[in-house]
């Protein structure tokens, strides 16, 4: 369910964005880094642009990569969508893509199913 219900949120946030977003030019002005239990570094750009209220704004993605690629090195000058009232909520066109939400939606979807399945069964058999 925990896959599922990530995916659908994601999905849900990406769809909201592409209808009510705005589109903004922004710079890529670090990467956070973190490291995952078995070592392995992943790198979130932090974008900083300036909302069309005037507010600064400088957030890192929630997707993190194992390598960054020359167009989202620090520097670099990228488009990112954001929610107008929760600047927070945003993506960085080229490296936030849907596919991420979709694999865990569908994962999740499949995980859910046979674990209704075989409880259903389970239930049945007596």
């Amino acid at each position: 369910m925990a896959f599922l219900c990530f995916g659908v949120y994601g999905l849900r946030r990406a769809k909201a964005l592409r209808l009510g977003g705005v589109n903004a030019k922004a710079r890529i002005v670090r990467h956070d880094v973190e490291r995952n239990d078995d070592g392995a570094r992943f790198h979130y750009p932090v974008a900083a642009w300036t909302a069309q209220d005037g507010r600064a704004c400088e957030y890192a993605s929630r997707f993190g990569r194992g390598t960054v690629g020359s167009g989202f090195r620090v520097g670099a000058h990228v488009m990112v969508r954001y929610d107008p009232q929760a600047p927070d909520r945003f993506a960085i066109e080229g490296w936030d893509t849907r596919a991420v939400d979709l694999l865990f939606t569908v994962l999740g979807a499949v995980f859910t199913a046979g674990t209704v399945t075989a409880l259903v069964v389970r239930l049945l058999t007596l």
